[in-house]
């Protein structure tokens, strides 16, 4: 066919080509070989040179052959095909523009050249799609084997890399379009057929998830500016907003490359109205489908995040149509229409010259994000947050919306997401920072400003409202309102003139009638009439020339001419006055009168000072106002905050520690507080957690503001001091491990060190306080770097034992603690061949701790208990031999104790009374006894033991060495090894049974000092009617606790005392020291406290806030030890969750947080918790167990375990016996996690609690159950839901004979048995009956069975009993009471009848 005589159609796929579909219409005639294509190649190159593009009109089969055969060919041809078609398309580019302004160009010329170029680029689009194809296949297969080498590969082919080849072809075709090419086609209009097939190549370069690669920049820009050129000359903007729409929706890599490329043709184009019709596009997507289509919502809400950014004033005009997508399901594209409003915000909608619609707009945009930060997903909540941090970073946030958007920030730090919390934290943080208000922060220092301002406003508006009632009023109309009662005044005076007038009023020599007469005026205004006359009396004697008091005349009354006077005075004089001398006129008037025609300037300009002072203090006390109200909300914060401390994750935490550092910084007084309570977190197991805390004080108090090093190390240590004021031990000791890293990190400079000496030894001169807290930081330091204090040892001494100085036992305690951390105080390692440092104990140090303990016993100081007790720690640390010291101090203390008895038992003689030693005297030797002997147990037990153990391994080591070397057996040599082993385990076990040998027979034996002390403390311990004063009840409940952990048989003896005084005990002080006694000695010796558990689980419900907190702390740490055995008790500590003192019930939430992380324990204990909680007899209400058990059943994540506890509650709804545990047990299922099969196991039991849903909460709490349930639901599980919703309604309504027909084959198999239980059953029936779980009645403790055996036997008879397993000891538990002839009495010591022994 001559190529005059066709006309090519662009097809939509290959195929087309090959098929006749009309007149004149191009078909390829043939389809060519393989082998056959590199002939016909070069023949077109040839026909190329000499016709020039319209050489394709008689070779473009050749070309469609190479496309068709394309995954076939060789690489060579491909590239060689590329190459020349480019050449022929740049080479018609080139040519055409002079064709086209060719008039004289034939139809049959416009044709052949219109044919040409659609070949061209059908052709070279092809090729290029063809290309992308392979290139995409490639990349895939180099992802699947890992990537490597792929780029190598890529250009191991003749050096050809298809992704640099991209950008000139598309640079190509954007000058092709470029030129006006619309004159080839008849009536120059473009068929679309073309502008799709050069913009196709476009898009399908985009769906490689390559594309957006930085190495790719070039090829995106090429593709926007062709695709921009397509939009502005050949109307594509439709056609690309379709297409924009369907990538966004399938491809997760384009939104960004989008962006940029929509954002560039808006500004670089001027095609602005594209964003709107995208815009369009996106509002009118349906919610519901895009809540079915997660990827097209999180593409279409990365594109709006992203355009918002780049053009958000182009995109505002479209935001309307967004709108409602922010009442849709899916929570992206909430969030991206948020981030639009709020990126108008920062950057169309920010300053102060806003007109009136644009802050309308800000306003309703602001208001939105607002409401969202309530929103249902916390996705959208964190996301606003996030918004409104950066709102207020870049001051884009209008003062007015301050307190608003800080108390959301306040109320989402409550929130149950941690991503919610954190974001609330930064914004709160971001506030501070950016504050307009002040650098500090502290309300009770804005209150008072405030209050003063505020009361000056007041007094201010009342000031003008009274000017403008008086400007209101006519000054003759006012004139004669006051006349009666001047009047009266006047004729007053006149009779008795001056009568009555502390303070006359007097005319100035300075003064001139005018002013006087402003004063006049002002005072009758007041209704200060007599300082008004009498004034004018003054005036009229001195200004006898001047106006207007020279106007008196003589021949009226007196009365007459003086009221004459005040009136033209107050009045304003006459016209003709007025015209004589203007200017003395306008000078005696005042504000608020009338007359003068100067008047109006001076009172206008007045009163627009007066304006300009009232909106000054108006605006002020705004600020302050505002400024309190914020510092307010942060001290709200900062509470809420300071708890948070320990219940979050790690990444909250750190936030919060980095937010109570600004808050500090800040000054708000309340920061302190959580400055403090971040320093337990100095011991978290999380590194990150850790290293914040360190950075917090590093920042806080290392790096003081100040000149020079001194001044700088003065302060710091200043810092450091009032932390130290009234610290507990537990502060103390988290500051010690800060400074030792701090220590141990060189961190701290020399010349902290120096001020710290100077002042522990009065070189400075410095208060006791300041001393004292000088050598504990010295201490703290010495844990770091012992030689801090190893190096002044007789120093410390000199300070703080000084025998010449009176004693100071608080500085005396703290020398001892310094110098104790120069010592290794962990138990020596096996491998350690150096023996450990101690002092002899002829060293000073030793002399001056015994003499100042002995002397300092016989003096009532409450300083010194706490002082021996560190001397004796001290000696038992550093000693050589300290069991040799203590037993001298002990001697010479007893001995004092004996003298002070001696002197008082000498008056006594004659009446043959028994001596009485001093209180404070008895209580200071027991509690040092006590002291003592602990001392000495861990001394053996430690020291000695470690000691032991070193010389044991060095000698070992001397024996192998002296051996004669043998050849090296392998198998002979693990042999070897394994004995050692072996004899290395049977000489520890020898060893300690060594160390417990000399507790148990040598410590309390009656040759030992100790054992002196025994029958003293027995008998202070038994007689507490004689010995009833709380201090020495204290001390001595302490010191039997400590002699009880030296020897399991002494411990074993007094365990019915000790349990006795805990139980019967009315000092709450005492009570809290034997929980902690006997807590030590459930580790020490667990199987003789084991039977006396159930009696430290009854502190928890002590009265006193004091031993249940303590009690709380004991029981966690042996519980969480595994030192106790976690029985039905358990639920005494859920008890503590409702504490009224906030540190138990948080002791108790950290408690079961713990104990969670323990494998499924909590789970295990659920049932039992359940049963005695809702048991009548436990005290514990309906609503105070709701609040329990919804912290309880939030540990409850597994499915199995829901599973299971979901079908043990439904079944326990038979054993139920009230309607109270028939609503606890309905709340409890409400508060589980609901899966799918938990809701099938409430189907299969729902005989068991059907007839319960009559009762309104009841059915509101399983219906509560369901609507969590069906939120996450599947559709193919919302049937079963369904199911069960009817049948909880119609139970609800007409009771279980609505749906009996369900249950007619449930009934006989799911009732539970009826067997009758009597109370005594074997231990075995007791743990089948507890693993059942089927019956909540909690028994009676085993004494109400002893005191009350008729009762329990009715009750018995009456219902089933179900005897836990938590109890299962309780018939072997020896009562903590005493019997009669048990009870202490003043002379008689306690005998027990108990036969019962338990030794560990």
């Amino acid at each position: 066919m001559s190529p005059q005589l066709y006309e090519f159609h662009l097809p939509l796929s290959p195929e087309e080509l090959l098929k006749s579909g009309g007149v004149n219409q191009y078909v390829v005639q043939e389809v060519l070989s393989i082998r056959h294509l590199p002939s016909h190649l070069k023949a077109f190159q040839a026909a190329f040179r000499a016709q020039g593009p319209l050489a394709m009109l008689e070779h473009f089969d050749t070309i469609y052959s190479i496309l068709h055969h394309f995954r076939s060919i060789d690489p060579g041809l491909k590239e060689d095909t590329l190459e020349f078609l480019i050449k022929v398309v740049s080479r018609h580019t080139q040519e055409l523009p002079a064709i086209l302004d060719d008039a004289t160009l034939s139809g049959s010329d416009r044709s052949a050249h219109l044919n040409a170029l659609k070949m061209n680029c059908y052709a070279l689009t092809c090729l290029l799609e063809s290309f992308e194809t392979m290139a995409s296949q490639k990349s895939l297969m180099d992802l699947a084997l890992g990537g490597k080498g792929r780029k190598a590969r890529a250009k191991a082919t003749h050096g050809f890399d298809w992704e640099e080849e991209r950008q000139p072809i598309l640079q190509l075709l954007t000058q092709l379009l470029q030129l006006d090419i619309r004159h080839l086609w008849s009536h120059s209009v473009i068929e679309e057929e073309f502008v799709s097939l050069v913009t196709g190549c476009c898009y399908r370069l985009l769906e490689n998830p390559t594309i957006s690669h930085q190495k790719n920049r070039s090829t995106r820009e090429a593709i926007t500016h062709l695709l921009g050129v397509a939009l502005t000359r050949y109307n594509h903007m439709l056609s690309a907003t379709v297409k924009i729409i369907q990538m966004l929706q399938h491809f997760e890599h384009l939104p960004s490359v989008l962006v940029a490329a929509v954002s560039l043709w808006a500004t670089d184009y001027g095609m602005k109205s594209i964003v709107g019709e995208i815009v369009r596009e996106i509002g009118q997507k349906c919610p519901q489908e895009l809540s079915r289509d997660p990827s097209g919502a999180k593409g279409f809400a990365a594109f709006l995040t992203e355009l918002a950014e780049r053009v958000p004033a182009t995109l505002m005009s479209s935001v309307c149509i967004l709108l409602d997508h922010l009442d849709g399901e899916n929570y992206m594209m909430r969030n991206a229409v948020l981030a639009a409003m709020a990126e108008m915000v920062l950057q169309v909608l920010n300053g102060d010259q806003l007109e009136a619609a644009a802050r309308d707009t800000r306003d309703q945009f602001l208001d939105t994000l607002q409401a969202h930060g309530h929103d249902v997903s916390s996705f959208v909540r964190s996301r606003v947050l996030q918004l409104f941090t950066r709102i207020v970073q870049q001051k884009a946030l209008p003062l007015t919306r301050f307190q608003a958007v800080v108390a959301l920030a306040v109320g989402r730090l409550a929130d149950k997401s941690v991503l919610v919390c954190k974001n609330a934290i930064q914004l709160l943080a971001s506030f501070l920072a950016n504050n307009p208000f002040s650098c500090k922060l502290s309300d009770t220092d804005l209150a008072g400003p405030l209050q003063k301002e505020t009361q000056k406003l007041q007094e201010m508006r009342a000031q003008r409202r009274a000017a403008a009632a008086s400007a209101a009023l006519d000054p003759g109309e006012e004139w004669e309102a006051m006349l009666p009662e001047l009047k009266a005044t006047l004729q007053q005076l006149l009779k008795l003139p001056q009568e009555g007038e502390g303070m006359p009023e007097e005319v100035a020599a300075t003064e001139t009638a005018e002013e006087v007469e402003g004063r006049i005026r002002r005072l009758l205004a007041k209704a200060s009439y007599k300082q008004a006359i009498i004034l004018t009396q003054e005036a009229i004697g001195h200004f006898q020339e001047s106006e207007p008091f020279c106007h008196m005349d003589p021949e009226e009354p007196e009365k007459t001419a003086f009221l004459n006077l005040l009136g033209t005075i107050f009045k304003g004089p006459a016209a003709p006055t007025q015209e004589k001398n203007p200017q003395g006129a306008a000078g005696n008037l005042g504000p608020g009168e009338t007359g003068c025609k100067d008047k109006p300037s001076v009172s206008e300009a007045e009163k627009r000072r007066e304006n300009d002072e009232l909106v000054k203090q108006e605006m002020l006390v705004q600020y302050l106002q505002d400024a309190y109200s914020f510092s307010l909300k942060i001290t709200e914060a900062t509470g809420i905050l300071s708890q948070m401390m320990r219940e979050h994750t790690t990444t909250v935490v750190q936030e919060v520690i980095e937010f109570f550092v600004m808050v500090f910084q800040f000054g708000v007084p309340q920061a302190l507080l959580g400055v403090h309570r971040m320093l337990p977190l100095i011991w978290s197991k999380e590194p990150g957690v850790r290293e914040a805390v360190l950075n917090a004080y590093r920042q806080l108090y290392l790096k003081p503001e100040g000149g020079s090093a001194r001044a700088k190390a003065q302060t710091l240590i200043h810092n450091l001091s009032l932390l130290l004021m009234d610290a507990s031990a537990g502060t103390i000791q988290c500051l010690e491990e800060i400074l030792c890293e701090f220590v141990q990190k060189d961190e701290l400079k020399p010349a902290v060190t120096q001020v710290l000496w100077e002042r522990a030894t009065k070189k400075v001169p410095c208060s006791p306080l300041e001393r004292c807290s000088s050598v504990m930081l010295l201490g703290m330091m010495a844990r770091g770097k012992p030689e801090i204090v190893g190096s002044n040892l007789d120093t410390l001494v000199s300070i703080g034992l000084d025998e010449k100085l009176p004693q100071d036992y608080r500085l005396a305690q703290q020398v001892c603690r310094a110098i104790a951390n120069i010592s290794d105080r962990r138990k020596p390692s096996l491998g350690k061949r150096h023996p450990p440092f101690r002092l002899p104990q002829e060293h000073c140090l030793f002399e001056r701790l015994q003499e100042t303990v002995t002397k300092g016993i016989v003096c009532p100081d409450p300083l010194w208990i706490p002082f021996k007790e560190a001397a004796v720690t001290l000696i038992y640390q550093l000693a050589e031999g300290p069991e040799v010291i203590c037993a001298r101090m002990l001697q010479g203390c007893a001995k004092q104790a004996l003298e002070k008895l001696g002197e008082k038992s000498i008056p006594q003689e004659a009446t043959k009374d028994t001596p009485v030693l001093p209180t404070f005297l008895l209580m200071n030797l027991l509690s040092l006894a006590g002291d003592v002997a602990l001392q000495q147990l861990v001394h053996l037990e430690q020291a000695v033991s470690g000691e032991l153990c070193r010389r044991r391994v060095l000698r070992e080591e001397q024996e192998h060495k002296t051996k004669e070397p043998k050849e090296k057996n392998p198998s002979a040599e693990a042999a070897t090894e394994e004995e050692v082993g072996l004899a290395g385990a049977t000489a520890d076990d020898a060893e300690a049974e060594l160390i417990r040998g000399l507790c148990e027979l040598e410590l309390l034996d009656g040759k030992q000092t100790l054992a002196a002390f025994v029958p003293l403390l027995l008998k202070v311990c038994n007689n507490p009617g004689l010995y009833s004063n709380p201090e020495l009840s204290a001390a001595a409940s302490l010191a039997l606790g400590k002699f009880c952990m030296i020897s399991a048989t002494f411990c074993d003896s007094q365990l019915r005392l000790l349990f006795t005084m805990l139980e019967k005990s009315s000092l709450p002080i005492v009570r809290s020291n034997l929980m902690i006694a006997t807590g030590d000695l459930a580790i020490r010796f667990p199987n003789l406290v084991d039977p006396w558990t159930p009696h430290l689980y009854a502190r928890l419900r002590d009265p006193a806030q004091q031993v249940r907190k303590t009690a709380g702390l004991v029981m966690t740490h042996l519980i969480l030890k595994d030192m106790v055995k976690v029985k039905g008790q358990v639920s005494e500590m859920a008890v503590l969750l409702i504490d009224p003192a906030p540190q138990i019930a948080a002791l108790a939430k950290n408690f079961f947080n713990e104990l969670s992380h323990k494998g499924n324990a909590v789970y295990n204990l659920l049932p039992d918790i359940i049963s005695r909680l809702s048991a009548p007899e436990a005290g514990v209400e309906e609503e105070p167990f709701r609040t329990i058990m919804k912290q309880l059943l939030s540990y409850i994540t597994k499915d199995k375990q829901t599973e299971s506890l979901v079908e043990k509650l439904c079944q326990r709804f038979r054993t139920a016996q009230t309607e109270r545990q028939y609503r606890d047990l309905a709340y409890c299922v409400s508060q589980l996690p609901l899966t799918e099969r938990g809701l099938r196991k409430m189907l299969e039991n729902f005989d068991c609690f059907g007839d319960k849903l009559s009762d309104e909460s009841i059915f509101s709490a399983f219906l509560s159950a369901v609507g969590k349930l069906r939120r996450g639901a599947k559709p193919e599980g919302k049937a079963v839901i369904d199911e069960f919703e009817q049948k909880l309604r119609a139970c609800h309504t007409r009771g279980l004979d609505a749906i009996e027909e369900l249950e007619i084959g449930q009934a006989g198999s799911q009732r539970a048995p009826s067997a009758r239980k009597q109370p005594a059953v074997s231990r075995h029936r007791r743990l089948a009956s507890a693993a059942s779980h089927s019956d909540f009645v909690t028994p009676e403790p085993r004494r109400t069975t002893r005191w009350h055996p008729d009762t329990q036997r009715q009750v018995s008879r009456k219902k089933l009993r179900i005897v836990f397993s938590s109890d299962e000891s309780s018939e072997e538990e020896p009562s903590a009471e005493m019997t009669e002839d048990e009870t202490p009495k003043k002379t008689t010591p306690i005998r027990r009848a108990s036969a019962h022994r338990h030794r560990s």
